[in-house]
């Protein structure tokens, strides 16, 4: 749903079948009508009262909204706001439910509970997030959307306690709804998202003509989900796309190589991501397996000076958003580590440094006396995030170099995070390789990656494999640093080759290094995605 006229919706509530949101910038309050997208103003009489509000609730014939750090109340028909009460801090979120009033604040770090009668605080829980959050209340649930983390959380209403959480399929959730079905008794959530989008300007006053600028992007979609309790994740939204991975041999300087096998990693095949179907381009393929990955290798007689050639695959995905709940209570008396993964996963395989000092000091000072492994995992990630900046280079450094320096791209991340991870007894592998453009709603247009982007999985004993993005993913520089990507996954990250080289070069059955002939010297990627349709309901 895009509403003709809104710069940034934020609070959204259903009365019935009709959706209401909040415009918060301009004011409006809109009636919007779910299939065509018609909008009304309601509240034209009262756009000032109702400028910067937030959140937006409904119960009976009442509406709730929050603004700066109070929260008012006003019958439906007439939209006089009373003032219900006020928190030392901005009120983003407001939901109800018979006499009881949630109301989410940032910097409190908790959802505050009061009494509709006495408009006394009852209780409090901790925020699940660390951004702006909305929320709605349903029988015994509370749904909680987070701007930062790209997340939505299923919370007891009692308790508040986290149940589940669901990564949202687009970023910046500014409100949630929920919709039932009158017949059917069906639930739908749906999420309101606020953001900017950049784009290319005319403009005949500037030299050159066009200039980047921003517009607002905001929307209404819905959200959906399947939580597994047994594999203790939660899968989202996703699509259909096509993928094509090619390369152009295009040397710097012609070589001579003879007995050429070129290999090159195929997407992989897991819980959130189907590989429905792969063929290839230019050159036909053979198969291989190694790790249980699935590799292409590409075979030429010979590569001359002046030689060119094409050759690579095309991939079919159903990608989807997952997301697991897993607490330092899971793992507190996991089995001891099976020797294959001690062997495999806890040494230094790929330059990692890890008999450096500076990198042991540092795996050290990460953990301290932590002992459970979750809780080591997740402070090895803050203090990572901690030591490094973001910037993104032509090739790669050792983790000893990078600590020293303080700036590293996302593979240096990940070479930190595997080093130090290693020294503390975690198992770990390098993902990647690629992000589709998060546009789904540009479909069935071609899109390229702006870079490739690697992240990484810890195993956990008796639970498996667990992603993690390798750096805070442009959320900040300094903590407290949202958790969308730890242990999620959204459905632009596409997994290829876990734990395996993405891609070498063989000639005359001796593996060439990057000194011999580097690929990247030798030829030229290209990268395309389609994206071809959303992935129905679960």
């Amino acid at each position: 749903m895009r509403p003709l006229s809104a710069a940034a919706l934020c609070g959204i509530a259903f009365i019935q079948d009709t959706l209401i949101a909040i415009d918060t910038p301009k004011g409006h309050l809109l009636q919007i009508d779910p299939i065509s997208d018609n909008t009304k103003i309601l509240n034209s009489h009262q756009v000032r009262e109702f400028r910067d509000v937030t959140g937006l609730a409904v119960w009976e014939d009442t509406l709730w909204v929050t603004r700066d750090n109070s929260v008012y109340l006003c019958n439906l028909n007439s939209l006089g706001l009373e003032h219900f009460v006020t928190l030392p801090y901005p009120a983003d979120g407001v939901a109800v439910w018979q006499s009881t009033v949630y109301v989410t604040c940032q910097k409190l770090g908790c959802i505050v509970i009061f009494d509709r009668e006495t408009r006394k605080e009852i209780t409090r829980f901790y925020a699940p997030g660390v951004g702006v959050e909305n929320l709605v209340v349903s029988e015994e649930t509370l749904w909680v959307s987070d701007t930062i983390e790209q997340t939505v959380y299923c919370i007891d209403r009692a308790t508040g306690e986290v149940q589940f959480s669901v990564l949202t399929p687009f970023a910046c959730p500014t409100g949630i709804a929920l919709h039932k079905n009158g017949e059917t008794g069906e639930e739908t959530l749906l999420v309101a998202y606020a953001s900017e989008e950049p784009y290319i300007r005319d403009n005949p006053n500037a030299d050159p003509n066009y200039e980047l600028t921003y517009r607002d992007r905001t929307f209404i979609h819905p959200l959906h989900y399947h939580y597994d309790p047994d594999k203790r994740c939660a899968l989202s939204n996703g699509y259909l796309i096509e993928m094509s991975y090619a390369e152009e041999i295009s040397p710097l300087e012609e070589v001579y190589l003879q007995d050429v096998e070129w290999r090159i990693a195929l997407p992989s095949q897991t819980d959130r991501q189907k590989l429905k179907h792969i063929e290839p381009i230019g050159l036909p393929f053979i198969e291989e397996e190694i790790d249980g990955q699935r590799v292409a290798v590409f075979k030429l007689d010979t590569l001359t000076p002046g030689e060119r050639h094409l050759f690579g695959w095309k991939a079919l995905l159903e990608v989807r958003g997952i997301k697991y709940r897993i607490t330092p209570k899971d793992v507190e008396d996991i089995p001891e580590l099976l020797p294959e993964y001690q062997g495999r996963y806890l040494v230094d395989d790929d330059d990692l440094a890890m008999d450096t000092t500076i990198v042991r000091r540092a795996a050290h000072d990460a953990v301290g006396s932590e002992t459970n492994l979750l809780r080591k995992m997740y402070s090895i990630r803050n203090y990572v995030y901690d030591e490094l900046s973001y910037g993104i280079k032509p090739y790669i450094d050792t983790p000893d170099i990078v600590l020293e320096r303080g700036v590293g791209s996302c593979g240096e991340y990940v070479g930190v995070l595997l080093a130090l991870c290693r020294l503390n007894d975690i198992p770990c592998r390098t993902v990647g390789r690629y992000k589709c453009p998060a546009l789904g709603e540009y479909q069935n247009v071609p899109l390229q990656p702006d870079f490739n982007h690697v992240w990484l999985e810890f195993y956990v004993p008796n639970l498996g494999w667990l992603p993690m993005e390798s750096n805070p993913d442009d959320t900040g520089d300094r903590g407290p640093y949202p958790t969308r990507f730890f242990m999620g996954l959204c459905w632009y990250h596409i997994e290829i080759g876990k734990g395996i080289t993405f891609e070498s070069l063989n000639s005359k059955g001796v593996r060439l290094t990057k000194e011999d002939v580097a690929i990247g010297d030798l030829a030229i990627n290209h990268i395309q995605f389609t994206i071809l349709e959303e992935l129905p309901p679960f």
